[in-house]
Parts: structure tokens; C-alpha cells; sequence
């Protein structure tokens, strides 16, 4: 979630910063060409009260005429070589009256355009804005009115070079100014995620644990918006009364495990006081007396299954690979009178298990094997390391089981169809699963090719939390 939140955090934070960004950044250009234009217009409203007294042509005589326009043919000059910028003021034939520099003529383009909008009787239009990419002119126009009527047109050209690097320097402030402060946007979008996720995480953690058995597992109610310590605290409330639910379905279990042994003991007794009575081929009392027994390992498994979940295991650094061969030992004349092949590969592997609760998984998962397994076939027991995990994986060349059958093998009194007539109350699988998961281990079950199945006890070879050492274990 963490991966997708904060992406869309900070694009929607980016998609804020250009919508402020970009206006700002045309509207500095704007208010820097707009500078750029109130000053040309002030300069030739200036011209153009220089000429408004020279009103004959060039070659008109009288001294004051000529003298004013050599005053504004000097302006106009020192106006260019200052500044750079081209003007001129002319007749209404295009006849020049002053211009600096000598070629400057309202012949074509933005000059010839702003001109005759000039004629007009008003100030040519502002010029369209200019880009820092753009290498283009601004054109001023202004006219100049004696006694009502335009007599000649004051037209400036300016460059545009230092207005674009000005454009350009404030746009570089205001990206600098956008880049530090989408880094601060992301830093607070990491923070945020941050602070809104480390409840959702604790509370993933937590189900997990409580899936994998540790139902004492809580969540801490520490940070995040409200609306998460609100599930926090019903979540709390549901694991709470689901462990509540569980305790007194295992109590019930066991009571009920416990009360009925001893009348089923005294039946068992009876029956086989009767069965002194009747003749010792009697089909009926052989039945009964085997339904009985089944019953009475019925309720052992039952018996087993709930200590198995209600007791803390006895976790200690085990070999893994001698607990193994010990289980492969024993199961070994149970093979042999089948005649199938049991073998192990068992070398040193130490890790965290409970020695009974492993014993007692391997011995169900072994007796499983060598059950299913027909006659001249290998049942094959290998112990590994794996980093963090060690594992001990029995497999056999039995029928195995379908994709449906593998998906509830281990639950309680499930037995397949297949293999009802086969002895077993459908529990040791579930009750090896029980004595794992409470030490932190796992089981599971896959397909052996070409036929068969292969099953996997996992421990784990780093100390549990809350050991002395809490440290893991190295590889062997």
C-alpha cells in the first residue's frame, strides 16, 4: 500500500505546485514585457512632443525648424547608442523627419504594421508576448498630433535580450523555489504515509501471527488517524473473543474428551467380559469390540489435540537431524512388515523446536506415509537447512491426492474418500500441525511426481523472541 499511496501523493502534489507554478511564471513574463512597453511608450510620448514643432520636411528652411529637429535627429541618436534601441519619428509619406540608425524605415512587418495603426490616431497595440526562446522585437508607436491632426508617427524597436534573461532568471527562482518545495512535499507525504500506514502495518503483522497460531497476539493502539485506532480497538475486541471462543471449545474438548473415557473404558470392559461368553469366532462382538477401540482413539486424539493447542511448547536448540533418524528407526519394522522401503537422509541440523512436539509430528506425517504407501514401493525422509528454516520433508509414492484433497488435508476428521477403509480417526495430521505452528513452525503438503505425496515440517533456526540468547544459529 506503501508503494501506491505515496506515488499518488506526490503526483497530486506536483500537479498542485505546476498549476501555482505555471500562471506565475507567465504572469512574471507579462509584468516584465509590460515593463519593458510602458517604457517605450514614455519615451516616445517624449519624441513626440520634440516633434511636434518640426512640422515642414528636411529640406524647408528656418533656423528654429532645423534646430529642432537636429535637437531630436541628437536625441534620437544618443537614445540608440545608449540603449540600442532603434527609432524614428515620420511623415505621414513615410518621409523620415529624425531616425537613429540611418537604414531605420517603417517599410514591412511589425514596424510597417504598428505604423499605420499609428496614422490612425492611436497607440499601436501592446505587442504579443515574447518568450525567452524567442528571439523577437518590441514595437512601439505613438502619434504625433498637431492642431488635431496626426502629422508624423514616433515608431521604437527595442530588443528583447535582456528582457528574456530576466524572464529566464525569474523562472529559474521559481523552479528552484517548486523544486525545494516538492521536496519538502515529499518528505511530508513520507511522513504522512508514514503516520497513516504504521497502524494498518501493525495491524497486518498482528493477523498474521494470530493466523499463524499466536492468538495472544494485540494490536498497540500507537498513532495514525482516528478512524484506524478505532480498528484497532475493535480488532483487539474480535481477537479477544475469538480467543475467548477458542479456550472454551478446547475446554470442551478436553472435558468431554476426559469424562467420556472412563464410561467408554467400563463398556470396553464389559464387552470383553461378554466376549468370554460367546464363541471366539463371533463376528458380532469382534465388530463391536474394534468400533470401541476406534472410539476410544478417537477420544486420545481429541484429548491430544487440545492439550496440543492450549499448552506452551518447550522450545530448545534441537538437532533436527537426529530427531529424524530416531523417527526413521522406529517406523522402520512397521515399514518392513509392509514391505516398503523407508530410508533417510538425516545429517546434522540444528534449529528451535520442541524435541516431543517434533517426535510427534514426524511420527504421524511417517506413519501417514508408510500407511498410504502400496507394497515394494520407497518412502523417503530428507533433512535440510534453508537460511532461516529447516525443514524435513517426507515423501512417498502413494496414490497422493487431488488438487481438491490437498486443499483440506489436515483439517479435523477429514479422511479422503479413497481411504476410509484405512484405520484412523482423521486427527494426527491436525494435531502435528497444532504442536508446530505453536512452536513457530509449519506443515505442508504438495504433489510428488509421478505420483505420490510430499510433505514438509518446517521449524525455524533463529531463537524466538523473548529467548535468553535471541540470537539465530549458524549453518551447518
Amino acid at each position: 500500500m506503501h508503494t501506491r499511496l505515496l506515488p499518488l501523493l506526490i503526483v497530486l502534489m506536483a500537479a498542485v505546485l505546476l498549476a501555482l507554478g505555471v500562471p506565475l511564471a507567465v504572469s512574471l513574463a507579462g509584468a516584465q514585457q509590460q515593463e519593458v512597453v510602458v517604457d517605450r511608450i514614455d519615451d516616445t510620448a517624449r519624441f513626440a512632443a520634440l516633434a511636434q514643432f518640426v512640422t515642414e520636411p528636411a529640406d524647408t528652411s528656418g533656423n528654429d525648424v532645423n534646430e529642432r529637429r537636429e535637437t531630436l535627429s541628437a536625441e534620437l541618436r544618443s537614445y540608440y547608442e545608449v540603449y540600442g534601441i532603434r527609432a524614428g519619428v515620420f511623415y505621414r509619406n513615410d518621409a523620415p523627419m529624425a531616425h537613429a540608425p540611418d537604414f531605420f524605415l517603417p517599410r514591412a512587418g511589425e514596424v510597417r504594421d504598428a505604423f499605420e495603426e499609428a496614422l490612425l490616431s492611436r497607440r499601436s497595440h501592446d505587442p504579443e508576448q515574447v518568450w525567452p526562446w524567442q528571439r523577437s522585437t518590441l514595437v512601439v508607436a505613438s502619434p504625433v498630433i498637431r492642431d488635431g491632426d496626426v502629422v508624423a508617427v514616433v515608431v521604437t524597436e527595442s530588443p528583447t535580450g535582456q528582457m528574456r534573461s530576466r524572464i529566464l532568471q525569474g523562472w529559474l527562482v521559481i523552479a528552484a523555489g517548486e523544486a525545494a518545495a516538492m521536496l519538502l512535499a515529499v518528505g511530508a507525504a513520507l511522513r504522512l504515509t508514514g503516520w497513516v500506514l504504521r497502524p494498518v502495518r501493525v495491524l497486518d503483522a498482528t493477523t498474521h501471527d494470530i493466523a499463524t497460531g499466536r492468538l495472544k497476539s494485540r494490536v498497540a493502539e500507537a498513532g495514525g488517524p482516528p478512524e484506524l485506532r478505532r480498528l484497532a480497538r475493535s480488532f483487539n475486541e474480535m481477537a479477544d473473543n475469538v480467543e475467548n471462543v477458542l479456550e472454551q471449545q478446547r475446554a470442551f474438548v478436553a472435558d468431554a474428551s476426559h469424562q467420556l473415557r472412563n464410561p467408554l473404558s467400563a463398556l470396553l470392559l464389559r464387552i470383553e467380559l461378554l466376549a468370554l461368553e460367546l464363541p471366539e469366532d463371533n463376528e458380532e462382538i469382534a465388530s463391536v469390540r474394534a468400533e470401541g477401540k476406534r472410539l476410544a482413539q478417537v477420544l486420545d486424539d481429541l484429548l491430544d489435540l487440545a492439550l496440543a493447542e492450549h499448552s506452551a511448547p518447550d522450545l530448545r536448540i534441537v538437532d533436527i537431524g537426529a530427531v529424524a533418524a530416531e523417527r526413521v528407526a522406529a517406523w522402520s519394522p512397521s515399514a518392513d512388515a509392509k514391505y516398503v522401503t523407508l530410508t533417510g537422509v538425516c545429517p546434522p541440523t540444528t534449529a528451535w523446536a520442541d524435541p516431543v512436539a517434533l517426535s510427534s509430528a514426524l511420527d504421524a506425517v511417517i506413519d501417514n506415509a508408510v500407511k498410504f504407501t502400496p507394497s515394494g514401493e520407497t518412502v523417503e525422509v530428507t533433512v535440510a537447512s534453508n537460511g532461516d528454516t529447516a525443514t524435513v520433508v517426507v515423501t512417498d509414492n502413494g496414490p497422493g491426492l487431488t488438487d481438491e484433497e490437498l486443499t483440506r488435508v489436515g483439517d479435523r476428521f477429514w479422511r479422503s474418500g479413497r481411504h476410509q477403509n484405512i484405520k484412523g480417526s482423521g486427527l494426527g495430521l491436525s494435531i502435528s500441525r497444532a504442536l508446530l505452528v505453536a512452536g513457530g513452525g509449519s506443515l505442508s503438503y504438495e504433489r510428488h511426481e509421478p505420483h505420490g505425496l510430499r510433505v514438509t515440517v518446517t521449524v525455524p533456526r533463529n531463537a524466538p523472541a523473548g529467548e535468553a540468547d535471541g540470537q539465530g544459529l549458524t549453518e551447518r
